[in-house]
């Protein structure tokens, strides 16, 4: 096990404060430096940082750092949702970590998905049932992981296999 125990901390930063965001810092018990590589292809790192070394992912659209010593996840929800971000982390890390021998570890970032690849396999109908105005804003969501093909109900066949084949290595999904 490479996580044992750790400390949480709910921080206000300074360019959030406006709208009273808080973030989650995971102090960790112990360098977690070697794994960070093989997260970052377990995971789907879209950043991956040589020096000093980190991963950056998306997780139900936030954004988690993985750093040698702590863990970001920025707007991580009430207790009981940081909660279970926690322990699912908790429980990747160790896992992945059990599992080093198996995984090709990723060393270098994944191209971002692209706004208008995205638009491009939409049905671009503007028809709202996914919740957003617009099929662009749609896209612009997925592409920072916010949404997924799942989330277009007028996409289907072809098109919606193009989709979630074009994000599927920049989505979690729904962890929780």
């Amino acid at each position: 096990m490479l996580i044992g125990s750790f400390t949480t901390e709910l921080v206000r930063l300074a360019c959030g404060s406006e709208n009273g965001a808080l973030d989650l810092v995971i102090h960790l018990d112990s360098d977690i430096s070697e794994v960070i590589p093989y997260l970052n292809t377990v995971l789907g790192g879209f950043q991956y940082t040589r020096e000093p070394r980190s991963v950056s992912l998306r997780l139900d659209g936030s954004l988690v750092v993985i750093h040698p010593r702590k863990i970001c996840v920025n707007a991580p929800g009430d207790s009981a949702e940081q909660e279970k971000i926690v322990e699912w982390l908790r429980d990747k890390i160790n896992e992945t970590w059990e599992r080093r021998d198996a995984i090709e570890p990723r060393f270098e970032s994944l191209a971002v998905p692209q706004l208008l690849e995205i638009l491009r396999l939409l049905p671009r109908t503007n028809c709202g049932l996914c919740g957003e105005q617009t099929c662009m804003v749609f896209a612009s969501r997925a592409s920072k992981g916010a949404k997924c093909s799942d989330d277009c109900p007028p996409l289907e066949g072809e098109q919606k296999i193009k989709l979630e084949k074009y994000l599927g290595p920049f989505e979690l999904g729904a962890f929780l």
